[in-house]
């Protein structure tokens, strides 16, 4: 569905010195330095895929998915979604895909919702009966009914966003690309865009890139993830693969009945384990203690733990996927290590 090879943008930028002098200069002798936004990017999408595409400010996302819509051309590479080069043949390929921005609206401000998508099946050349098929979806899955009828400058921000993916998704899409589809909503709204997106997914089987700083994002509707740094790639994988390969710090909040009881516990004369490898925190009402599990089995922590303190309560926690991510992006981690 998608092939990405090899895929560079890059962009002159214009050197000057501080101050007005430095100003005038640069009008007379300019000068300038290659800045790479994307810089050999490679990756293949399945159809049907939903591909979670992350990465910190900076990191050229948002340059990655212009190229990948068509509207900046590579420096150099290939790119083909669903046998179209993109910025080659891109009134045709404009047909075949959908682009949500959550701080931008397709959506005309002062129409009602209604009448934006009727225009819309004009510009698609949708046919009625399959506009009236697709619309009968769309309400169902998004619940648009309500506030269908409303002006768009009167929607809030939560049913602007369902309205921006159906009129996405009005003329069926074979690729949806989704650029922060959950910011600055509540936890409730959130939920029901997430289980949209799921259903519009596996209804249509439509391939979906979502880009997103929300890891509940991730988490809820992607199983494999791609994460960029500095326009290159750091990690291409499941998130599954991610926190086995890179997350083996493991927590245990333990209640205990007696707090002092804590000094007890000594994984490093037990263990052997380094001090980057544990760490021990008191918390209002429990203890929190981290460690390594890729050198102590957690049930083996666990029988050491019991056998130690008097234990009210305990939990294991998984890794955090959001450590993990933070610690790859300031290098902590590289391919192949474990945390």
């Amino acid at each position: 569905m998608i092939e990405v090879k090899n895929l560079k943008k890059e962009f002159q930028k214009t050197i000057k010195d501080p101050g007005l002098s430095g100003a005038i200069k640069s009008l007379v002798h300019k000068k300038t330095e290659t800045v790479k936004a994307v810089d050999g990017l490679t990756m293949h999408v399945d159809e049907g895929e939903i591909l979670g595409f992350i990465g910190p400010n900076g990191a050229g996302k948002s340059t990655a998915i212009k190229m990948l819509t068509g509207i900046l051309t590579p420096t150099s590479g290939t790119l083909e979604i669903n046998g179209q080069i993109p910025y080659k043949n891109r009134k045709e390929y404009v047909k075949e895909i959908g682009v949500v921005f959550g701080q931008r609206t397709q959506l005309w401000w002062d129409l009602p919702l209604v009448e934006t998508y009727s225009v819309l099946k004009e510009i698609y050349c949708i046919e009625e009966k399959k506009f009236r098929e697709r619309m009968e979806f769309l309400n169902e899955v998004l619940d648009l009914q309500e506030f269908i009828k409303s002006p768009v400058r009167t929607l809030s921000l939560g049913q602007r966003m369902r309205a921006d993916i159906a009129a996405s998704m009005l003329h069926s899409p074979k690729v949806l690309f989704l650029d922060e589809p959950t910011i600055g909503l509540d936890v409730v709204v959130k939920d029901n865009i997430r289980k949209a997106i799921s259903k519009i997914n596996k209804n249509d089987k439509t391939t979906i890139i979502l880009t997103t700083h929300d890891l509940n994002d991730i988490e809820t509707l992607c199983e494999r993830i791609v994460m960029i740094d500095k326009g290159k790639m750091v990690y291409d994988g499941s998130l599954y693969h991610m926190k086995e390969t890179y997350g083996k710090m493991r927590e245990v909040i333990i209640a205990l009945n007696n707090p002092d009881e804590i000094k007890n516990i000594k994984p490093d004369k037990k263990f052997g384990l380094n001090a980057d490898d544990y760490e021990i925190e008191k918390k209002a009402n429990s203890v929190s203690m981290k460690f390594n599990s890729a050198k102590v089995e957690i049930p083996d922590m666990l029988n050491y733990i019991l056998a130690s303190v008097n234990v009210k309560d305990i939990t294991v926690k998984d890794a955090d996927i959001e450590e993990i991510i933070k610690k790859i992006y300031k290098s902590e981690v590289n391919p192949g290590e474990a945390v």
